[in-house]
């Protein structure tokens, strides 16, 4: 990855920002403040999409995928960052996943790995290739959700939320079928 990021990275909060600026010093962020994002930053991110690009990097949590579908609904065509959940967990017991838990080498592979939502997404993957694959009901179908959501580089998703973001994201059968092959040979399936 380059040593510095043209685009705007809209992040949750000043403790994101400074992570991101022990890794990228140049870096240019728009804090959304929490999930209480308001019409004003949206502006703000959509002035930044314009000038330059922007890459929404959240919290891999409830609140971060809030605010990554809002900017997503208000903001043609910004780019998507996702940090594996365990990336995001803080050293200590007890505390909220977060951006800034993430070591620098995890923030480097989530930036490597941008997605660009399609507004005109076709199916590619059906909700029946995802019951096939063990992945919306079953014993480990969540850890397996969790699992495919950092090989396809596209976040963690409930059940529901997973056949959308393949569909958003154009994850094609190739695609989908080696990241199944890999957590298969991971589990010893």
């Amino acid at each position: 990855m380059k040593k510095t990021i043209q685009e705007v990275i809209v992040v949750e909060g000043r403790d994101d920002t400074k992570r991101l600026r022990e890794v990228f010093p140049d870096v240019d962020t728009i804090e959304t403040r929490g999930s209480a994002i308001n019409d004003e930053i949206v502006e703000k991110i959509a002035l930044a999409q314009e000038k330059r690009g922007v890459i929404v990097f959240t919290d891999p949590d409830f609140h971060g995928e809030k605010i990554r579908k809002i900017i997503s609904q208000n903001v043609p065509g910004v780019e998507h960052a996702f940090l594996p959940r365990s990336e995001a967990k803080p050293e200590k017991m007890g505390g909220s996943l977060g951006i800034e838990h993430a070591k620098p080498a995890a923030i480097k592979q989530a930036l490597e790995n941008l997605l660009t939502q399609d507004e005109d997404a076709v199916e590619q993957i059906s909700q029946s290739d995802l019951l096939v694959a063990g992945l919306i009901a079953g014993p480990s179908a969540k850890a397996r959700r969790e699992r495919l959501g950092e090989v396809l580089h596209i976040g963690y998703t409930n059940s529901k939320q997973l056949y959308k973001r393949l569909k958003m994201f154009q994850v094609s059968q190739d695609e989908f079928g080696a990241a199944l092959r890999q957590i298969n040979e991971e589990l010893g399936d």
